[in-house]
């Protein structure tokens, strides 16, 4: 998946915002299918189970399932054509998830190959949280970071003071 373009910056500011609000003793259901991030959190400590690559707009089984206190959903929820309804399924009171942000001089991702590698979705931040609150959920800390490259031309430059990741902490509204 990364073989010449491993995430480090992502992986990291996505572990420290992990370990700031989940003890490694909290169970974890991690969306969607074991992927580097699974390794980086049980090396981490953190218990970490996957759903198995059911299409989540349609199959809600696995959270239905799932006796895990925390749901984890790392750049998933773009690829859903609609993340209301699984959102809406948890049974865990606690949610860190991420998604990367739309960015206005760049067009939706599509991988023309694989056809789950998609993003349906672009959020921009207010609509995420939006999101979340129509399904439940009170966001109790967030943040946002950039993803510069090593390249020339005004897109990488852009890139470098544009936040291009999401992330927030959240918990079921009671």
């Amino acid at each position: 998946m990364y073989e010449t373009n491993f995430p480090n910056k992502r992986y990291a500011h996505t572990l420290d915002f992990l370990k700031k609000h989940i003890d490694t003793d909290a169970s974890i259901l991690d969306l969607g299918v074991y992927n580097p991030f699974s390794d980086v959190m049980a090396q981490q400590g953190y218990s970490v189970t996957n759903t198995q690559g059911e299409d989540l707009d349609f199959n809600f089984s696995s959270v239905q399932n799932s006796d895990a206190q925390v749901v984890t959903a790392f750049e998933i929820f773009e690829h859903m054509l609609a993340p209301l309804n699984i959102l809406r399924e948890i049974k865990a009171d606690k949610l860190v998830a991420s998604i990367p942000l739309r960015l206005w001089f760049a067009t939706a991702y599509r991988s023309k190959t694989d056809p789950w590698d998609r993003h349906y979705h672009e959020f921009e931040d207010w609509q995420f949280d939006w999101l979340l609150e129509k399904a439940g959920w009170k966001i109790i800390d967030r943040n946002k970071w950039t993803n510069p490259v090593k390249k020339i031309g005004i897109r990488p430059l852009l890139r470098s003071f544009t936040p291009r990741y999401y992330i927030v902490y959240a918990e079921r509204i009671k």
